[in-house]
């Protein structure tokens, strides 16, 4: 996470090994940028505050993936990428509908949160994106929260990430990256 390290000593560093970069804004994708033009290739751009030149930016400059929260962004996404004449690589972010069993102000993988598509709607979410002839759909997203300290949570996120790439595999999706999002509190 760029925001977490955004020291350019540390994206270095991280950069040296085969190591990706979460990034939430173009400021933080120029920081990877400067800090290793080569690793922009391993950056997945998340959030829910992208704006069309950031999404351009990002295209242009050749990111892993975008992580795609709903069908507006879906759609500003795709359509950036067709006034560019390129395609854009996407992941979208599903809500499990799993409680990480943290601060509710940090919690973010349950229906009643507004984060993501529900995975219960996902399928025919990913029909629909697949017609962009603009857009590749190349993963799965879940964020269920931070400063989780049991791994139960994520275990049940990811069970149920695990069927429905199933299923979208089966569907003819090309799905080819998992994104677990969070991480573990530190005591």
């Amino acid at each position: 996470s760029v925001k977490a390290n955004s020291t350019l000593g540390i994206l270095r560093l991280v950069a040296v090994g085969s190591n990706g970069f979460d990034v939430v804004s173009g400021g933080e994708l120029e920081r990877v940028r400067k800090a290793s033009p080569l690793a922009v290739k391993r950056a997945v751009f998340s959030g829910v505050g992208k704006t069309a030149a950031e999404m351009a930016q990002a295209i242009k400059a050749g990111i892993l993936l975008f992580n795609i929260e709903s069908n507006s962004e879906l759609e500003r996404v795709a359509s950036v990428a067709k006034q560019l004449r390129k395609i854009a690589p996407v992941a979208l972010r599903v809500n499990p509908d799993v409680s990480a069993e943290t601060h509710p102000y940090i919690s973010t993988g349950l229906q009643e949160h507004k984060f993501g598509i529900p995975i219960a709607q996902a399928r025919d979410f990913y029909r629909r994106a697949a017609v962009l002839a603009s857009l590749r759909i190349l993963g799965v997203s879940v964020h269920i929260g931070s400063q989780i300290t049991d791994v139960a949570p994520f275990r049940a996120a990811m069970d149920r990430v695990a069927h429905l790439v199933r299923d979208l595999r089966s569907d003819g999706h090309s799905i080819q990256y998992v994104d677990a999002g969070g991480g573990f509190g530190i005591a």
